[in-house]
């Protein structure tokens, strides 16, 4: 029986002009992460399961993890997120980092969980951490980090909203305001989590079922329903106005619309399902009419880093996955035309020219040009139409008479352009080529040089 040729379910292959586009994607993250300061990191695939388990439970590890043991009888998974890697990390080192640490990654993730638009099994993701600041500084610098992301692809603010809450409002709501005790608040946290995916009939039925009889009496229903409604942090009751994280909130609008960031929306609906999260979170919504939908998100966590027996540090980050990044990118056709990293297709005009021509393609290839050479001695229009098919633009000719007089062909294949040169007038047109498309290369010394109060 013949083996499959499709990937393992969830995954992806990545062809090159798959790849072409993932490192363009990656590229914008790594730069705008480091125009911040943001240091790159990674760690290994594989954790102890016991990792996981201690913010999570037993079902998630059961039914969305890939779990296993190892050949020692250790319990191992696959990791999920990075926020539990990175936190053990600088757990590790408490004592010997520069704080604030400002880190980033990209790393490759797996999930078993049932796929749909914008989520897979395997995904990569960014991740953006900022350890040792307590105040709501570092809540807006991780909020404009992303926020600068997403520009720097092209997109404008009307493109996506950035939706804002605090896990401390939501507690002193529903501890001191609704009087829910802490069970009840839980619970209710992991169903308006969902809320906007339910018909209000069933929210309703399940947060009803939630309540005492006694509670039921006291309309405290009614009251969870209006403040769901509360679009703007003023309209929350009056006995919370005063609190440390009203003011926490108010202060980050000012600083956010100080930063020309206006598309920040206050939202008490927003609870970002993980328990490990303390105080302000934040998730990025598409406003794309087809593509509607949280992309991705973060908040305040400043209890992670303590679990592993040191002080804790405050900690605030975001995690930003490639699929949903790509699904806004092609819904707003912000994705440019991305060309081959090739400069040039080179094609031997004659026999025994391979070895002939190795030392002037050896003198581009040292002054930075990426040359693929075409050896197979075909006919001439099938290596031009190698050219063509692969996306290469330029094609450079290479035959007896070009060696002797240092001249040789170029020719434009998208213009049908072509002429002879020296071979540094054909460095320079080739970088400048490269310089219009956008591609860079280190070894070109040519490119070295709204959130209403």
């Amino acid at each position: 029986m013949a083996l499959q040729v499709q990937p393992y379910k969830g995954a992806r292959d990545f062809y090159p002009e798959d790849k072409r586009l993932q490192k363009y994607i990656f590229g914008k993250l790594r730069e705008v992460c480091e125009s911040f300061g943001y240091e790159e990191y990674d760690a290994p695939i594989l954790e102890p399961t016991e990792l996981y388990l201690s913010k999570g439970n037993q079902e998630i590890i059961d039914e969305q993890t890939y779990t296993f043991q190892d050949r020692g009888g250790r319990s191992v998974t696959i990791r999920t997120e990075m926020t539990p890697t990175v936190s053990r990390m600088v757990a590790g080192r408490r004592q010997e980092l520069a704080y604030p640490v400002r880190w980033y990654s990209i790393p490759n993730l797996w999930r078993y969980e049932r796929m749909q638009r914008g989520r897979l099994r395997e995904f990569w993701q960014l991740n953006a951490d900022i350890f040792g600041v307590d105040g709501v500084e570092a809540d807006h610098e991780i909020i404009l980090l992303a926020d600068r992301i997403l520009r720097s692809y092209g997109a404008k603010p009307d493109m996506y909203s950035i939706h804002v809450n605090s896990r401390v409002l939501t507690e002193h709501l529903f501890r001191k305001y609704l009087l829910l005790s802490e069970t009840q608040e839980q619970t209710l946290v992991r169903l308006i989590d969902r809320i906007h995916k339910m018909e209000k009939d069933s929210f309703l039925a399940q947060a009803d079922a939630v309540l005492t009889p006694t509670q039921r009496e006291d309309g405290t229903l009614d009251k969870l329903m209006e403040l769901m409604q509360v679009k703007r942090l003023n309209d929350l009751p009056e006995s919370v106005m005063n609190l440390p994280c009203i003011l926490a909130l108010k202060r980050l609008d000012d600083l956010l619309i100080e930063s020309r960031v206006t598309n920040v929306k206050f939202d008490i609906t927003l609870m970002r399902g993980f328990d490990y999260y303390t105080d302000i979170v934040f998730e990025v919504f598409d406003e794309h009419p087809e593509n509607n939908r949280s992309m991705f998100g973060g908040g305040r966590y400043d209890g992670l880093v303590g679990m592993f027996g040191v002080e804790p540090v405050p900690t605030v980050g975001f995690g930003m996955g490639d699929v949903t990044l790509q699904n806004f990118l092609e819904a707003h056709e912000l994705i440019p035309r991305l060309v081959p990293e090739t400069d040039a297709y080179v094609v031997l005009l004659g026999d025994n020219l391979y070895e002939k021509a190795q030392p002037i393609l050896n003198y581009f290839r040292d002054e930075g040009l990426r040359l693929a050479v075409d050896s197979t001695n075909r006919k001439l229009d099938k290596q031009i139409k190698t050219a063509v098919k692969k996306g290469i633009e330029h094609v450079i000719f290479i035959g007896d008479a070009e060696l002797a007089d240092e001249r040789y062909k170029l020719k434009n294949l998208v213009s049908g352009l072509e002429d002879q040169h020296g071979r540094e007038r054909i460095i320079a047109m080739l970088r400048d080529s490269r310089r219009t498309h956008g591609v860079p290369s280190v070894s070109d010394p040519a490119l070295d040089d709204d959130f209403d109060a």
